[in-house]
């Protein structure tokens, strides 16, 4: 890829991620109380929505770049636009590529912003600072495998770069469905994050956090959340790609028009 198609993934990812993540925060700490051990209410209710919104912010733009800069580079280099049966194929790949990059990046602002949303009367900076005081830099990756599995599960909705209003339209579905079927693994990822240091919880593993969260609380603990996820990113699917392919073209042309 060349470089002024670079910058305008950078930017235009950058951008469309912002925006998302700041419009939709509200459901997402809806989201992340509902899947708490402590219950919604314990976790803080309808109250502070906005707890751990300073993290999401840092986070957002870096994160929505990375992705998108390796998701354009990856399809680029296995020359996804040319036309072949393994074209779709090709895409997927370069959207997991794109997803386990951007989890570096992703899981630190996750781990900080999650333990801000059910602890409004803790300050954000405080938060991290305790993470990194009591379990280092390992402490900010907890939960980096299930929020990898996660997100490479659902990362096919990736498609060609078309008029933007249809690849809006297109992303809030295929995001919306996605959402829902990959709910439990969102309340792994949010009970790993949440628990204690030193905990079996806090481990990391997967299958035997969502065997504890059936066993206690049966498949509505498993699908904690679901509705407010569905409804977050099948916006945010929408806001994100439709901004995002409109960003991207306009840069595209401001740079051919440039001297």
């Amino acid at each position: 890829m060349d470089r002024p198609g670079f910058v305008a993934a950078l930017v235009a990812g950058g951008v469309a991620g912002v925006s998302v993540d700041l419009i939709l925060f509200p459901l997402d700490t809806i989201k992340t109380r509902l899947q708490s051990p402590q219950g919604f209410s314990k976790a803080g209710g309808f109250h502070g929505i906005y707890a751990g919104v300073p993290s999401a912010a840092i986070g957002s733009f870096p994160n929505a770049a990375a992705f998108f800069i390796t998701y354009e580079y990856v399809k680029w280099f296995l020359h996804a636009d040319s036309s072949s049966y393994l074209t779709p194929m090709k895409h997927m790949l370069a959207a997991s590529a794109g997803e386990v990059v951007a989890c570096l990046i992703r899981v630190p602002s996750e781990v900080v912003k999650q333990r801000a949303q059910v602890s409004a009367s803790t300050r954000t900076f405080q938060i991290f600072s305790n993470i990194l005081y009591e379990e280092g830099i390992q402490g900010l990756y907890r939960g980096y495998k299930s929020t990898v599995l996660r997100e490479a599960l659902w990362s096919w909705r990736q498609d060609h770069v078309v008029d933007s209003w249809q690849s809006a339209v297109c992303g809030a579905f295929a995001g919306g469905f996605a959402a829902a079927v990959t709910t439990p693994l969102d309340v792994a990822k949010t009970r790993i994050t949440l628990a204690k240091a030193g905990s079996s919880t806090a481990d990391g593993n997967v299958l035997s956090v969502l065997h504890g969260v059936w066993r206690s609380q049966g498949l509505a603990g498993l699908f904690a959340g679901v509705f407010p996820r569905m409804a977050a990113i099948s916006l945010g699917g929408f806001i994100f790609l439709g901004a995002y392919d409109r960003t991207h073209s306009l840069l595209l042309e401001v740079g051919r028009k440039s001297p």
